[in-house]
């Protein structure tokens, strides 16, 4: 009698409600058919590649350097719009005390 393959269940996922979503889901399962391809000695040379490079204290350093440049750029964002509502809050002051002054700046 011939041996017949098995093969795993394949769990059925929710679909995707956002194109975000799907693409977290395929990239979950490329992940996993890696996985289970470097485990079974079967990955291709490209894949084991990949990972040695995640795992490279190189690759670790350009991560951190991406996330303070993150850093550096919300900063700068924040100061950006700070500035803005600093300006409004001036003109809004001078607005007021020309207004108490008794002048009328609508005409």
């Amino acid at each position: 009698m011939a041996k017949s393959k098995t093969t795993e269940p394949t769990t059925k996922r929710r679909p995707a409600l956002t194109p975000e979503a799907r693409e977290k889901q395929l990239i979950a399962l490329a992940v996993d058919l890696a996985e289970k391809q470097l485990i079974e000695g079967t990955a291709s040379s490209q894949v084991i590649s990949h990972f040695l490079k995640l795992g490279s204290s190189k690759e670790t350093l350009e991560k951190e350097k991406l996330e303070e440049e993150n850093k550096l750029l919300r900063a700068k964002t924040k100061a950006l719009e700070s500035g803005d509502e600093k300006k409004q809050l001036y003109k809004d002051a001078i607005n007021a005390m020309l207004r108490y002054a008794g002048v009328d700046r609508d005409e």
